[in-house]
């Protein structure tokens, strides 16, 4: 069948030719019948002659092409027989063995064929999945014994009279050497830390020259105790700050360990009966001493901003962190807050327009702090603009009485309009949040030049880079208390509307649980002066009250609620229920005995929203950050995007397992 199919193919077509040869004899006949007999027969004979030539030469090719295949059928052979690469054939769906030549047979340590076999008793780890996803190299290097392959590969479909199946024909590239080397190099290359106690100034306060001499020998003692077996470059090179140079095959070990000098040196306390804090910056995977230097001091700086007392690792392009739980201790200055206002008085001043934006579903922190930094550019002259979320938000009460205000006449635009009035001399001030992918609008983001950033949260992997005043403080409790700190050095107390300062006011009792969570010293002055720019506490108060439906939704939730661990307690939700009220009832399982972490889930359209709260040790922003969530020791949240509501409460648990199993 298939040689009469090449035949048909061989044989030129010159029928049509030779039709119209005929039909002009035919035609001759009409005018003078020898001549119409003599191309008869001068057609007949040329036919004759093109049957007769046309199928010797249809022979001849055929011949040709026979003697061609067999000898690529044993090149073929002669090839698999004799490769230089150790080759098998498999069945994918089982790994039965069919064929290998005999360089396979020698790395797999067998003497003879291995029919019947399959291919995973002669090498455990391969596996060929990556052949049936159509992909035609193995994704990761395959160790056989002490040696390690690359294996390439194919598959040929099959049918016979039985079945349909598929044949895998790999090959086995032995890489060894290359791996080796490769792995050498790796360890070899060289990695920077920076260490640096970040209760320094706590530390040494008050304390005589011979008690610090004496504290700082013992800091310095455990820390290259610590450093020793990577047998690396360790000096100290400014107050307080120590350089680590080693290589990389060493970061393995101190990973391993988690870091195991954050607790040592946390148990070393000054005379005054202040534990010493460490946070450690490390640098890796960069071109150049001076880029892992910065990748160090980006690090440092990512985890005093996370609250310090933790180890934070950066390659080209994320962080690792390491450690974190402890609670911040309160170690802000005036002197800063006094440089950042003049800064951001300054900014304000220059800038042709304020923006002010927050984050998603704001909260009354987050306009109270949109609304002090509304009150600084109307003392500057400067126009302003609050960028407002389109629908219902924790916020919209405040937000309502504020625009009724004549001073917040058209203040409050969508972000499309802002994005239409936004130009290069504008000023984007970023309040209670870091984030980039939790403002209100991103594009509005990347469109202006010039950004401040106020907040309070701990930083994350991701943040607001480049920006022109960053006023980050994780030990304040809130961002109204870090924008009533500036306010104070720009602004006298009768500047300041009574409903900004009420806004300010929510925003700090918010955050600080009516004042029973993360407040210092400074907050306390911070409510203190919005108390004399005439906030009514009173006011503030009707601010947090629900309606009778609320408080029945939330106390629904708190039935839900199951221990899962010692002071620990999970409320899952089944059904949609307000971000407000989950998150009260995660402050209210709180005031429950024995329970000093809480946790409410609750699914949200194609989404699962995680409100998490704590009182004690418990840090919940490291657990939630585990799933893509943020916020602080205290308080945190996180959207699981794409979840089902028993997935998320699973990924939660095992988040909350890893917690403490890391303790």
């Amino acid at each position: 069948m298939r040689k009469n199919k090449l035949t048909h193919l061989l044989e030129p077509s010159l029928r049509l030719y030779f039709l119209f040869l005929l039909i002009f004899a035919l035609i001759s006949l009409l005018f003078s019948w020898p001549m119409a007999v003599a191309e008869l027969v001068v057609v007949a004979i040329l036919y004759f002659y093109f049957r007769r030539s046309n199928a010797q030469r249809q022979k001849e090719i055929l011949n040709y092409i026979e003697r061609v295949s067999t000898n690529m059928d044993s090149a073929t052979k002669d090839t698999m027989v004799n490769s230089p690469l150790p080759m098998v054939i498999f069945r994918p769906e089982n790994d039965e063995v069919i064929w290998s030549n005999s360089r396979f047979l020698q790395i797999t340590g067998e003497r003879e064929h291995m029919f019947d076999m399959k291919i995973t008793d002669a090498v455990p780890d391969f596996s060929s999945r990556w052949l049936m996803e159509g992909k035609t190299e193995c994704p990761t290097e395959v160790r056989l014994d002490q040696r390690r392959f690359l294996v390439f590969g194919h598959l040929v479909r099959t049918e016979d009279s039985s079945s349909r199946g598929y044949l895998a024909t790999t090959y086995w590239v032995d890489i060894t050497d290359f791996a080796q080397t490769r792995d050498a190099y790796y360890a070899n290359r060289p990695v920077v830390a920076i260490l640096t106690l970040d209760s320094y100034e706590e530390l040494m306060k008050g304390i005589s020259d011979n008690a610090k001499s004496a504290l700082l020998s013992e800091i310095e003692e455990k820390m290259a105790a610590w450093a020793a077996p990577a047998q690396g470059l360790f000096r100290r090179y400014d107050r307080g700050r120590y350089l680590f140079v080693f290589e990389e095959r060493c970061l393995a070990q101190f990973q391993e360990k988690k870091f195991d000098l954050l607790d040592t040196v946390h148990d070393i306390v000054s005379p005054n009966g202040i534990p010493a804090t460490l946070s450690i910056g490390i640098g890796k995977d960069a071109d150049s001493f001076q880029d892992l230097f910065q990748y160090a001091s980006l690090s440092v700086e990512m985890a005093l901003s996370r609250g310090g007392d933790q180890a934070v690792v950066k390659n080209k392009f994320n962080f690792e962190f390491y450690g974190g739980r402890t609670k911040e201790l309160e170690k802000r200055t005036k002197v800063k807050s006094r440089v950042m206002a003049n800064a951001l008085g300054e900014l304000v001043a220059d800038a042709s327009r304020v923006l002010v934006m927050g984050h998603k579903f704001p909260d009354l922190d987050c306009i109270g702090a949109a609304a002090g930094v509304c009150a600084i550019a109307r003392k500057k002259g400067t126009p302003v603009c609050i960028v407002r979320e389109p629908g219902q938000n924790p916020a919209s009460d405040m937000v309502e009485r504020l625009a009724a205000l004549p001073e917040y006449h058209e203040v409050f635009v969508s972000p499309q309009d802002a994005l239409v009035l936004a130009d290069a001399s504008d000023l984007l001030v970023v309040v209670d949040t870091n984030r980039p992918e939790q403002v209100v609008s991103e594009d509005l983001l990347a469109a202006v030049n010039k950004v401040a950033v106020i907040d309070h949260h701990r930083r994350a992997a991701t943040y607001i880079s480049n920006a022109a005043l960053n006023f980050h403080e994780p030990y304040a409790s809130s961002a109204s208390e870090l924008v009533t700190e500036l306010l104070q050095y720009l602004l006298e107390p009768a500047d300041l509307l009574r409903a900004e300062a009420e806004a300010l006011l929510a925003g700090v009792v918010l955050d600080t649980k009516q004042f029973t969570m993360r407040t210092g010293s400074r907050t306390f002055e911070a409510a203190a002066f919005l108390r004399r720019s005439g906030a009514d506490t009173g006011d503030v108060k009707k601010l947090f009250q629900n309606d009778l439906e609320g408080t029945i939704a939330r106390y629904d939730i708190i039935q839900n609620a199951r221990m899962y661990r010692d002071g620990v307690a999970v409320a899952v939700v089944d059904h949609t229920v307000g971000r407000v009220t989950a998150a009260q009832a995660a402050d209210e399982l709180l005031n429950i005995s024995g329970i000093d972490t809480s946790f409410v889930l609750f699914p949200d359209g194609d989404r699962v929203i995680v409100s998490a709260r704590s009182m004690g040790d418990v840090n919940v922003q490291v657990i939630l950050e585990k799933l893509g969530g943020g916020g602080n020791a205290a308080t945190a949240g996180a959207q699981i995007q794409s979840a089902t509501l028993d997935s998320a409460a699973r990924s939660l648990l095992r988040a909350i397992d890893q917690y403490f199993e890391d303790e």
